[in-house]
């Protein structure tokens, strides 16, 4: 049985995290050359973990199934990243940021971790600066900032429309270092299979080599997980076409919560799907909604091109219905509004999958060289994959899974259920509630692995014994044995069927029944459905080749027999949240105007579900009080 102690420190909001801080036992540098690490994945929070952990003189093992943490799905974050340094004077601040963040996520995350994060942002862009990210600068020469959905300041910097990749070069430049100074040890084209728990604490992995196949375990003091989301479960989503839920789901099935789980984003601004068998879709940077306003023809099935309606004939309905944020509404509430226009038979494009997102206004009124500047390479991403030049015809775009505000439960040191282990970046719940807002990812993740992580985690050490653990120890070997026996499984099936179908078919199930919206009678008819697919996918994949060798077919396999089990979790948690909040949207819960209808009274907690072998998971709640922000209505209009 598991217990949640959130481990909040006490007293005021804005000293809580400099007092915990202070609090907190420390190493000291000579046993710090002791203490092994493992950092799992090598995006924004894992290489700025790896690094900084590197630089504080632990010796450091860091794995990624990419052959170079370059490759790390943190490049596709486009827009940029917040931080409350107020350069605007347009009354930004820390706790302008910690209440939009609040409410931005509809009043389902912890009052504390947000604060901390609003405190720690103004750090993060200094750090960045001085690893030479190239931010885009002001005529003066100070740092430019954007507006983005759901605020109604200008604090997010941003590097053109590539600040994601921009971020993550910084990062992996600490981490080349620390590689090159032998303190972080990486291990490239390497996947966690396992979580190795030795006396109930996290002690190390089982991964398998993805060139040779070759299944072997690594012990430390300590396991890091930064390995991202989930939204693949949806099959088309704009995450990297590996984005998995491996290593947090076989995590949670040694013990670790998993919260909120329902909790599953999806972006207005993705370019729409264009055939059936569609690998993946793109996004479209959210930043393009701070100068581009979205439309349709008021009138149904108009076949005139964008540019032959006249203002009179079009419909801005975002600017319609929240007249106060506009085109800046937050993701949740923008992506019910695009598709409730399409569903309604005024959507643009094949099958109607669409609105224009303009950027013609900002054009006349800027100058083409000043959208040019700010996002040029977004407009050449669209013409390379749609053959359009939007520059002169409006981009169509259309919702899509994007970002998972579920993962595994954490405490206020970012530590889960399993001591020992630790959970940062969008693996774990802790920072967005039910609904993320833009430029908030990239922010989270490089908190956590520069200053957050590096603090709490020395406490753990410090204060827990722990003695070696060997490869041949029976928990070790145990781990070993359910990896190679999962392989083993995989490697007999010699069905019909692709691993890929399989993916399709849940993909599209949990899209109708769990996905931008969800009703009683969808989510049951789901938790039917997920079993016999989750059957027939182990009588009928075919997984050719061999273990021993490279083999992206058993990887594939691998990966979506965890999403066909996850998915079974993802339904439940939304079944059992009887009410509409931020992300997730249950159509028996919403208002006379169709937004979400919170309730507070019953479900202002966090659901936390414990895993129980060949039986439905334990639902514990860690309550959410409000001690410095009342919940209320939330409201845009």
């Amino acid at each position: 049985m598991i217990t949640l102690e959130s481990k909040v420190p006490h007293g005021p909001l804005e000293t809580k995290w400099d007092r915990h801080r202070f609090s907190e036992k420390l190493v000291s540098p000579t046993n710090k050359r002791k203490v092994g690490i493992i950092v799992v994945g090598s995006g924004l929070a894992g290489a700025s973990a790896a690094s900084t952990l590197g630089q504080l003189g632990y010796q450091v093992d860091c794995f990624c199934f990419q052959d170079s943490p370059r490759r790390a799905h943190s490049i596709a974050a486009q827009g940029g990243i917040n931080a409350a340094k107020n350069y605007q004077d347009d009354g930004d601040s820390v706790e302008r940021l910690f209440y939009d963040t609040i409410k931005g996520g509809d009043f389902r995350s912890r009052e504390a971790n947000v604060y901390r994060l609003a405190q720690v942002s103004m750090q993060i862009i200094d750090q960045c600066v001085a690893l030479g990210v190239p931010f885009a600068r002001e005529y003066g020469g100070q740092l430019a900032n954007r507006s983005f959905g759901g605020v109604q300041v200008s604090r997010t910097f941003y590097c053109r429309g590539q600040t994601g990749q921009q971020l993550l070069l910084g990062a992996y430049s600490a981490l080349s270092w620390q590689i090159d100074r032998g303190q972080v040890r990486m291990h490239p084209r390497t996947e966690m299979l396992d979580l190795i728990v030795v006396d109930g604490h996290a002690r190390g992995i089982v991964v398998r080599d993805l060139v040779t196949g070759a299944i072997r375990s690594h012990t430390a003091e300590a396991v890091v997980l930064a390995t991202g989301g989930y939204s693949n479960i949806f099959f088309l989503s704009t995450n990297a076409s590996g984005s998995n839920v491996t290593a947090t789901y076989r995590a949670w099935k040694q013990g670790a919560a998993f919260a909120n789980p329902c909790f599953t984003q999806i972006h207005p601004t993705a370019i729409p799907p264009s055939e059936a068998y569609q690998a993946k879709l793109t996004l479209m940077s959210e930043s393009l909604r701070n100068d581009g306003r979205l439309w349709v023809p008021k009138q149904k099935g108009d076949s005139r091109s964008p540019e032959q309606i006249p203002e009179p004939e079009r419909d801005y309905f975002l600017e319609r219905r929240y007249p106060r944020f506009g085109n800046l509404a937050p993701r949740d509430l923008a992506s019910r509004a695009v598709k409730h226009i399409c569903d309604d038979g005024c959507g643009v494009g094949p099958g109607g999958l669409g609105v224009y997102l303009d950027l013609s206004d900002a054009i006349a009124q800027q100058g083409l060289e000043v959208v040019q500047e700010r996002y040029g390479n977004l407009f050449e991403m669209y013409q390379r994959i749609t053959g359009e030049d939007a520059y002169k015809t409006p981009m169509r775009i259309y919702p899509a899974p994007h970002y998972t505000m579920g993962g595994l439960w954490v405490d206020y040191n970012l530590m889960s259920t399993v001591p020992g282990l630790f959970v940062i970046g969008e693996a774990n719940f802790a920072d967005h509630g039910a609904n993320r807002l833009g430029a908030s990812s990239l922010m989270q993740g490089l908190a956590d692995g520069y200053f957050i992580l590096p603090y709490t985690i020395g406490h753990y050490l410090a204060t827990t014994k722990s003695g070696p653990v060997g490869t041949g120890h029976l928990d070790v070997r145990a781990a070993e044995e359910r990896v190679t026996n999962r392989v083993a499984r995989l490697l007999r099936g010699r069905g019909r069927q692709t691993a890929a179908s399989y993916h399709r078919s849940l993909g599209r199930l949990m899209w109708d029944l769990c996905g931008m919206a969800r009703e009683e009678a969808g989510l049951k008819k789901a938790l039917e459905a997920i079993p016999a697919l989750r059957e027939e996918f182990w009588h009928e994949v075919a997984v050719l080749g061999s273990g021993a060798t490279f083999n992206q077919a058993l990887e594939y396999a691998g990966r979506v027999a965890d999403f066909l089990e996850s998915a079974e979790l993802l339904c439940y948690d939304a079944l059992h949240r009887e009410e509409s909040c931020g992300a997730h949207f249950r159509e028996e819960h919403q208002t006379p105007l169709g937004e979400p209808l919170r309730d507070d009274a019953n479900f202002s907690y966090v659901s936390a579900w414990e895993y129980v072998p060949n039986g439905r998971p334990v639902l514990h709640k860690e309550p959410l009080v409000f001690e410095f922000v009342k919940p209320t209505m939330r409201t845009y209009q």
